[in-house]
């Protein structure tokens, strides 16, 4: 899909869906990472990520080109157009739109897993369960002043 598909898509998407017309640029942004897409609230413009159609589909496409619609509108007109607000969360569903992105095959998100630190102290035998890593030349138990030692790294996988 080239910039100028994409571009006659949102159109389409806007006048159909929310029965207003789309004014401004689409385009696909190659450094978008993280997430499907974007709407610029000093430009009105949308950036997508092209790695969500390539990989996903136009099904994905089209339901994160809807989030970012329902930004644009709610936006221009003076409602609330962030995640948080209720008259977003009720346009999403009206229009059926993803309130977030499905996850890219592959990639590591924040919550596929946990890691948990274990630290011990070496005077009084105290537990510490961290998920930063603790300097332990610096830092000692809070309960005797101890020294901490690292015992273990777990790694926790979600399901």
């Amino acid at each position: 899909m080239e910039q100028r598909e994409l571009q006659l898509l949102v159109e389409n998407i806007s006048v159909e869906l929310f029965g207003k017309p789309f004014k401004h640029i689409a385009s696909f942004n190659p450094r978008l990472r993280s997430t499907g897409g974007r709407y610029l609230l000093g430009t009105h413009n949308i950036e997508i990520n092209k790695k969500y159609l390539d990989e996903l589909g136009e099904e994905e496409l089209i339901g994160i080109i809807k989030h970012e619609l329902c930004h644009y509108h709610l936006h221009l007109e003076g409602k609330g157009y962030q995640h948080r607000d209720q008259e977003f969360k009720s346009l999403l569903k009206k229009v059926g739109a993803p309130r977030f992105c499905t996850q890219l095959p592959g990639k590591k998100g924040r919550s596929s897993s946990k890691k948990i630190l274990l630290y011990q102290c070496t005077k009084c035998q105290l537990s510490y369960q961290r998920r930063k890593s603790i300097d332990t030349s610096r830092y000692v138990c809070g309960k005797c002043k101890g020294k901490l030692m690292k015992v273990k790294e777990v790694i926790l996988e979600k399901q």
